[in-house]
């Protein structure tokens, strides 16, 4: 199954935020959406970096309440690694696991066309399984 055979499934849509949105504005997004993670983008949609819920709770323990009122851009993880719709979920889930990161946003000739989770993948897989798992059985029971 490719990254491309997930974001059929779910979608292209991609949450983002501006590099110099608060903090209380990006967290209030993430609730509203409910997703774990912000894209952070410039205006002409370069990838700048990439805001989750665990930044955030890590700028409450170093920064306290002022957080709320600092740019994402303080927080954010800055290397953010991309994939390309026609890469493997398998090869996705390994990056992710190499790289402890949840999210992982989807490039195409250079452009933004999606962002996969950790979660979208591990689901996908899962119904894979399952499906290998039913033509196994079947076959089984046709032969016996």
């Amino acid at each position: 199954m490719l990254i491309a055979d997930i974001l059929e499934a779910k979608g292209h849509q991609v949450h983002t935020a501006l590099p110099w949105t608060t903090v209380a504005q990006a967290a209030a997004r993430l609730d509203d959406a409910g997703v774990g993670a912000l894209l952070v983008c410039e205006t002409n949609g370069r990838i700048r970096g990439i805001v989750s819920e665990r930044d955030i709770v890590r700028g409450v323990v170093r920064h306290g309440r002022a957080l709320l009122d600092m740019p994402v851009s303080e927080i954010m993880t800055r290397n953010v690694s991309t994939c390309a719709p026609d890469d493997t979920v398998p090869s996705a889930m390994a990056r992710m696991t190499r790289g402890r990161y949840r999210h992982l946003p989807v490039v195409s000739g250079g452009e933004l066309v999606g962002l996969v989770s950790i979660g979208d993948l591990v689901k996908h897989r899962v119904r894979e399984m399952e499906l290998e798992t039913g033509v196994l059985r079947d076959t089984f029971i046709a032969h016996h």
